[in-house]
């Protein structure tokens, strides 16, 4: 049944709620959050931020002249009704399907998707670059960044905010404040003095003010100007943001949308060279009951009776990589006080919740800080810890700096416990875990295993416990394990030893990571056509198992690696072997199965990897192409 609604059945784009009464936005706002929470309870998907902003973006779409004025949404988690608003209204049950919406802005999506996101804290950034860019080109347009509390705590966030006054470039940040008080609201005469703090009448005065005491000396007028900042802190709640340089607005309710309209009016007037800071106080999962009153405010939800609440539950009763993780790491920590649990805001995520339930005093959240996580947890591992830093793969990509000077290069025993390895489904390119393997083995020092089912990544786990003069990093896949029974925590592996799983003659199909169980199947299927593999688990990316490579080498007529990861991973390191002891130079045939060459859209995860051709029929074919290959060498015009 398609529901029925008063103004958004007639709201299409920005400029349709431009004619619209602001006691009739308030109605569509409740219509937004109603079509927002129907349509996540089908695709699931982000749902608490969204409700909390329903207000804020119907007020920013209303008072701006999007998409000429440019609104950069940080993360992204947060733009359900952004992109409701914004000509995509009858897409969104398509929402992180297979060639559907995103969940996250995107700029080839829409031309009100300026900037894309999906990880933290670089909307401020982006907004002062397009800010400076219309400088420039003489434009006159506005720019927004929207970021959240959380995110703006990040390095990146202040590094904007540093530099953005300096620039002398009119930017308008808006922070969402759902979480933590950064300033505390001190009731209707804040509010009447942010209204009032951010009007022309004011601003005006201010720099008529200016005017006339820069006419006095120097000293005169730096006084003055202190003067009225410290005024101007003391009635807002004075705040970090005017040492930054910040003009700053609020606290504001950030669902009261007669007065949010008017701050960003008088804000959008504002003849301003330099950043603005609006401070909203919103609720994370506002209007949704369920939402309010749950511990993570439906931050990331599957599927959900929209009357009850009750989310889709997973059938298997097989349990996560991630929980077989946790579990392996807290039996561990019972016996060694050494392990310490570091995390990046990512806690549930990665199972440290559950290590940080058992031992509360040796985890650490650091927040979105993946580059102070890694360094932290070098410096407890100088001091003789055994630091485990969880982390999924796309994030880590923004701590690479740090695992390179401040881990490889001491060479210090940091374990990082690499979640969401491989591609992740749902949430698309901005979070897959492709280059691990390959910005990871390229290092000095590194030991880099991926597990090939939840059993290696106990035998992983409890291998790494005793790493003791290496860093080292075991990968492993998002979601549920394949049902093998799980080792005791005293069963290790060699480093750098594979295993031999099958063993056949011609072809020798070189295994690292979770394609194993397609590797399995390409074999059944492969058998009923006559052709016996042998089949590896190579367990270590590095160091290779260098005597087994080169058994195999000599022993058949080709070889074919796979991996969830991108060129210049595993198989460019076999490869790397293979050409520098002459063994492809007796027409041993050698073929790597990567990632492709592009970024794989959000899809189902065993669709992506049909589509990145890594699944078995892939595998299959590859076999054949090998065998039936003949070396032929052909110049190039």
């Amino acid at each position: 049944m398609i529901k029925k609604y008063q103004y958004l059945d007639k709201v299409n784009f920005p400029y349709d709620i431009k004619n619209l009464k602001i006691s009739e936005l308030k109605i569509l706002a409740e219509e937004v959050r109603e079509e927002m929470i129907d349509v996540v309870s089908v695709t699931g998907g982000h749902l608490g931020a969204g409700l909390g902003v329903v207000e804020l973006t119907i007020a920013l779409h209303y008072v701006f002249d999007t998409p000429n004025d440019k609104i950069i949404w940080d993360v992204g988690h947060q733009t359900y009704p952004h992109k409701i608003l914004t000509g995509r209204k009858d897409k969104m049950k398509t929402l992180r399907q297979g060639n559907g919406l995103s969940g996250f802005t995107k700029r080839s999506e829409s031309e009100y998707d300026p900037f894309g996101a999906a990880h933290s804290s670089t909307s401020i950034s982006a907004a002062l670059g397009i800010a400076t860019a219309n400088k420039f080109e003489k434009k006159s347009n506005e720019v927004v960044a929207v970021i959240g509390d959380g995110a703006i705590s990040a390095g990146m966030a202040y590094e904007a905010m540093n530099n953005a006054e300096s620039l002398k470039t009119k930017i308008i940040v808006v922070l969402n404040d759902n979480d933590m008080s950064i300033a505390k609201p001190v009731g209707a005469m804040s509010a009447y003095l942010a209204k009032l703090l951010s009007g022309n009448i004011y601003f005006s005065l201010r720099e008529t003010i200016k005017l006339i005491i820069s006419a006095f000396s120097k000293r005169f007028s730096d006084k003055a100007g202190k003067a009225e900042d410290f005024l101007r802190s003391a009635v807002t709640g004075g705040t970090l943001f005017n040492s930054l340089g910040f003009y700053y607005v609020g606290p504001i309710d950030g669902y009261d949308l007669d007065r949010l309209i008017l701050v960003l009016q008088n804000v959008k007037k504002l003849n301003h060279e330099g950043p603005i800071m609006i401070h909203i106080k919103t609720e994370k999962g506002k209007g949704y009951e369920f939402a309010e009153k749950s511990l993570d405010k439906y931050h990331g939800v599957a599927k959900f009776n929209v009357k009850t609440g009750i989310q889709e539950k997973s059938k298997s009763n097989i349990p996560s990589y991630t929980k077989v993780f946790a579990n392996t790491l807290i039996k561990h920590a019972e016996n060694d006080s050494k392990i310490i649990g570091i995390t990046a805001a990512m806690p549930s995520g990665t199972g440290m919740d559950l290590f940080s339930e058992k031992f509360p005093n040796r985890m650490f959240d650091v927040g979105i800080a993946e580059q102070h996580a890694v360094t932290f947890a070098a410096g407890l591992a100088t001091e003789g810890y055994k630091p485990y830093t969880a982390i999924y793969s796309t994030f880590l990509q923004r701590a690479y700096d740090q695992v390179v000077h401040d881990v490889a290069i001491q060479n210090l025993p940091v374990r990082f416990a690499i979640d969401r390895a491989g591609l992740v489904g749902e949430d698309g390119p901005t979070h897959a875990g492709s280059f691990d393997v390959t910005y990871l083995s390229t290092l000095p020092n590194f030991i880099v295993m991926a597990a090939s089912d939840e059993a290696e990544l106990v035998k992983m786990i409890n291998t790494s416990v005793d790493i003791n003069n290496n860093p080292s990093a075991l990968r492993y896949p998002r979601g549920n394990g394949v049902g093998v029974e799980l080792p005791g925590i005293n069963e290790k592996i060699e480093i750098g030893k594979g295993r031999i799983i099958l063993e056949g003659k011609k072809v020798a199909l070189i295994n690292f990571g979770a394609r194993l169980e397609e590797c399995l199947l390409a074999n059944e299927i492969l058998n009923k056509k006559g052709i016996n593999i042998t089949l590896v688990d190579a367990r270590f990316a590095k160091p290779l198992d260098e005597n087994l490579i080169w058994q195999i080498a000599t022993d058949h007529e080709a070889i074919i690696t796979i991996e969830e990861g991108s060129i210049g991973g595993f198989g460019s390191h076999v490869s790397q072997f293979l050409s520098e002891k002459n063994l492809l130079d007796n027409n041993l045939k050698f073929r790597s199965m990567i990632l492709p060459d592009k970024f794989i859209n959000h899809n189902k995860p065993e669709l992506m990897y049909k589509e990145a051709g890594l699944d078995a029929e892939a595998i299959v074919s590859k076999v054949f192409d090998v065998l039936n290959s003949k070396i032929i060498v052909q110049k190039q015009n």
